[in-house]
């Protein structure tokens, strides 16, 4: 049975028992800053399983996950993964254990047929309820049912002592026994033996207990179900693969990545299998991140796809692959999950581009990685120490993402020795930090104002409406304390019945107003949106607001006005783009506010002033042909089918708002905007950026801004043509001249600085440092570029040999150095390019060259004096060595 059948019939057996089947959330947990990334089925339904009244009280789902706790293991164990699929059942206060272990043991026995005999489970060993309908119900043979403690069969593990505080309950694990030839091959093995025989598919977690304290278990009123199977785990089971690696939706993935490299898939080693398997899942956990925008970057979630995309370069090393490759397995990725994730393959081409560049871009760090480790090992080596530190290491592995086996060979090839036990203890360290901040069990319980104080969502009315008269349902201190009541001079938060205000959410800021009464006003200076209540964040200017009392809400209008024009002009840009570009351009995010707008998009190279002149040129006419808006709800497979554009990586409801201009745009929107383009008035591009790999960034105003911009634009014009003594329309021509005017001054400069150096250069020598035969010269030059240093190295290694020449000056606020060695030096083993790196620290900088010449930049002009001494310190080191 295929992986994609496994899947459809998981869900169609849930809905024949009354499940409502939601889709997949996407992998960036929406409304939750507890998780890094979705890492359960449940993840999504958090607020139903705090309390949050539940629509439907019974679900299932197939859950895109990503987890990255056990990263060193993939590739080298059958069954872990950083991207995987979870299959579950959900029950919010509606059925419990007899139905959940009923519906279990049916889908397992009838729709899959697995053997019985070969199926065992696990029950907390207090769980005495589970174990009698395992046993007296569903007939299991006593023997086959194991008794676990708390850390194995209890959710979360040994929360009963451990914590932490909250919903926990015990859990039932179903097992698949593999036989006696695989494994221990032990008479007593069970599934408490992690030898290999016996598969863990399916966990059945009863949430029934609020832990109140150690070892204090109260229970819930509402009694949940959490259920969890891994489909890899199930496909291999009954695909009979011995791992997860060798199921149908993997074994193409790394067939095409033996296709990439020049090995030999029937003569690999273990290492080079396991270095594919771990390719194979990296690659497609990238490829599901970034189509759901999660992009590589040096932030969170971005850290930890750019480690993916570079640990599966290095693994690439292993089968031989020196060039980029990752980005051609793209393609397999999405044409392998086509079926439960059409929306892979329309973003294909985008996602192997941004993989490209990350791949690129390492090949690129890698370099300055070896410079990095040069620099400190050449260090240490003066300091007569052979052992590069742990925490350095760590940095090599962390800030430059070089794998452990990559860090061994760099370390050991320059004859030093890495500490390994330091650098366990700072990757530790950094597990733990990793731990805090995406473990679901350490805080998927953690109230939000909704869920804690049960709010109801608030109706809003400012799509058509920009006041209203409502009821106040809750006010919050600053603490988020609740309140009956708030006087003049008091911070509040302020829910109401009904809204005309925009909550923040969509990239578009929150408005800004007065909730006012006969006895009240507050000022709202911001509104967020917590689910579907919105929060009215302001002050008490006068009187008292009560709960109950009935307000006026109303917005700031002219600020609203200016909100949409930005917004409706985002999605121009956006159309303009696509025609200008081409199709692979998609909102990566935004920024919509009153004063200007940010629109970030995919694209792999920065725009010429040409297409930016054309993009900017294709909106304004659309804003004058003054298009009126369609605006429309409907069901979300509709608007796909009508080619609405959805933001990248968003999740959306069942039925989405549309919002049409003309036959340009169409995209899903829940955000404010204009009646018709013409109210925009005018658009104009102020800045165009890189903002990540694959992802670039422009920043544009609107409507008055424009027009302001415009004006400010014309007041420097004029001050230029009164500077520089020339009508408008000849200012570029009267740039170019004064231009080569100073060009040729510099260069006279140059000529005349070069002729007085080499009237200086009997002393310079004759001051110069002596060892043995050689000579070397150390001097600080007076505001020199690099051309003019270099020229002046030539002279003197004219002049005298053999020598070392290191020159520097500070040029424009910036250090310049460089050292040039004789190739009779060289030929002893003196290096230009390691004495470089390892002094352009002391200047806060960075170089590099060739053994004869090398070169350094940086900024800290104070460290100059200190970097030419110990320039000098090195090279009498090294000759006195010879």
């Amino acid at each position: 049975m295929n992986t994609d059948e496994i899947r459809k019939r998981f869900l169609d057996f849930f809905a024949s028992k009354g499940h409502k089947i939601y889709p997949s959330d996407t992998l960036v947990p929406k409304d939750d800053p507890t998780l890094l990334f979705t890492s359960a089925g449940m993840n999504q339904f958090k607020q139903e399983f705090i309390s949050k009244p539940a629509e439907f009280t019974r679900r299932a789902t197939c859950q895109k996950c990503l987890r990255t706790g056990d990263l060193d293991k993939v590739g080298k164990t059958s069954y872990h993964h950083t991207f995987f699929e979870m299959l579950g059942n959900f029950s919010f206060g509606d059925y419990f254990k007899n139905e959940a272990i009923s519906f279990a043991w049916e889908f397992v026995t009838e729709e899959l047929k697995l053997k019985k005999d070969n199926l065992w489970v696990s029950v907390y060993l207090e769980d005495q309820q589970a174990y009698d309908i395992w046993k007296e119900k569903i007939g299991l043979d006593e023997a086959r049912i194991c008794k676990f403690g708390a850390k194995d069969n209890f959710w979360p593990s040994n929360a009963p002592q451990l914590g932490p505080n909250g919903p926990c309950g015990p859990c039932s694990e179903i097992f698949f026994d593999q036989g006696k030839d695989v494994g221990c091959g032990r008479s007593d093995c069970n599934p408490s033996c992690d030898c290999g025989r016996f598969v863990e598919v399916w966990n059945l977690v009863f949430t029934q207990f609020d832990r109140q304290g150690e070892n204090k278990l109260a229970p819930l009123a509402n009694k949940n179900i959490d259920t969890g199977m891994g489909l890899e785990r199930i496909a291999a089971v009954m695909q009979g693969a011995s791992n997860n690696f060798e199921i149908d939706v993997f074994k193409p993935i790394a067939a095409e990545i033996i296709d990439l490299s020049p090995v030999s898939g029937e003569d690999l080693q273990p290492k080079q299998i396991s270095a594919r398997n771990a390719i194979a899942d990296h690659i497609r956990a990238v490829t599901f991140a970034i189509a759901d925008g999660i992009l590589p970057s040096n932030d969170e979630r971005g850290y930890v796809i750019r480690k993916l995309i570079r640990r599966a370069v290095w693994h690439g090393r292993s089968l031989g692959i020196e060039k980029p490759y990752l980005y051609k397995v793209v393609p397999r990725v999405t044409r392998m999950m086509n079926a439960a994730y059409p929306e892979l393959e329309s973003k294909r081409e985008e996602i192997a581009q941004v993989v490209l560049a990350e791949e690129r871009r390492f090949r690129k760090t890698l370099e300055r990685a070896v410079e990095y480790a040069d620099q400190i090992i050449a260090k240490l080596k003066s300091e007569g120490k052979n052992k590069l530190p742990g925490r350095e290491a760590f940095k090599l592995y962390d800030t430059y993402g070089l794998p452990f086996e990559m860090l061994e060979i760099l370390v050991i090839s320059r004859g030093f020795e890495l500490d390994e036990d330091g650098f366990n203890l700072e990757l530790e360290a950094q597990r733990k930090s990793s731990r805090k901040t995406s473990s679901m069990e350490e805080s998927v319980f953690v109230d939000t104002l909704v869920s804690k104080y049960k709010l109801k969502p608030t109706k809003f009315v400012g799509d058509k409406v920009y006041f209203a008269t409502t009821k106040v349902l809750a006010i919050f201190d600053q603490d988020d304390q609740a309140v009956e009541e708030a006087k003049e001079g008091d911070k509040v938060k302020t829910v109401l019945e009904t809204t005309p205000f925009y909550g923040e959410s969509g990239g578009q800021v929150g408005d800004t107003g007065i909730i006012k009464n006969k006895e009240v006003e507050v000022a709202i200076l911001d509104t967020r949106k917590l689910e579907h209540t919105f929060i009215h964040i302001g002050e008490v200017l006068k009187g008292k607001i009560k709960v109950g009392d009935i307000v006026e809400p109303s917005i700031e209008l002219e600020r609203r006005k200016d909100i949409a024009r930005n917004h409706t002009a985002t999605h121009l840009l956006q159309w303009a783009l696509r025609k200008v570009l081409g199709e692979h351009v998609r909102q990566s995010g935004s920024w919509v506010g009153p004063d200007r707008l940010r629109f970030d998009f995919t694209h792999f190279q920065a725009l010429t002033e040409r297409e930016l002149q054309r993009v900017e040129q294709l909106v304004n006419d659309e804003i004058r042909k003054n298009t009126e808006l369609d605006v429309e709800h409907m069901p979300f497979e509709q608007a796909q089918e009508k080619g609405a554009l959805a933001f990248f990586g968003e999740k959306y409801q069942e039925n989405v708002r549309v919002v049409a201009i003309g036959e340009v745009s169409m995209e899903l929107c829940g955000g404010t905007h204009v009646s018709s383009t013409g109210e925009i008035k005018l658009f104009k591009i102020v800045h165009e950026s890189s903002v990540a790999s694959g992802i670039r960034r422009i920043e544009a105003v609107t409507a008055k801004a424009a027009l302001g911009l415009l004006k400010k634009q014309e007041e420097e014009l004029e001050q230029y043509t009164r500077n520089f003594q020339a009508a408008p329309d000849k200012l570029p021509q009267r740039i170019e001249e004064l231009l080569r005017s100073v060009k040729e001054l510099n260069r006279r400069l140059d000529k005349s600085r070069l002729e007085n150096f080499k009237k200086r250069i009997e002393q310079i020598v004759k001051d110069a440092l002596q060892i043995m035969d050689a000579t070397v010269v150390t001097l600080q030059v007076g505001s020199a570029d690099m051309r003019l240093l270099r020229s002046m190295s030539d002279l003197l290694r004219e002049k005298v040999r053999p020598s070392v020449v290191i020159l520097g000056s500070v040029w424009e606020d910036k250090v310049q150095i460089i050292c040039a060695v004789t190739k009779e030096l060289c030929a002893k083993g003196l290096d230009a390019a390691r004495i470089i790196r390892t002094i352009a620290k002391e200047v806060d900088g960075s170089g590099g060259g060739r053994a004869d010449f090398a070169q350094a930049g940086g900024r800290n002009p104070r460290g100059l004096n200190k970097a030419l001494g110990l320039a000098q310190d090195i090279v009498k080191k090294e000759l006195n060595k010879k």
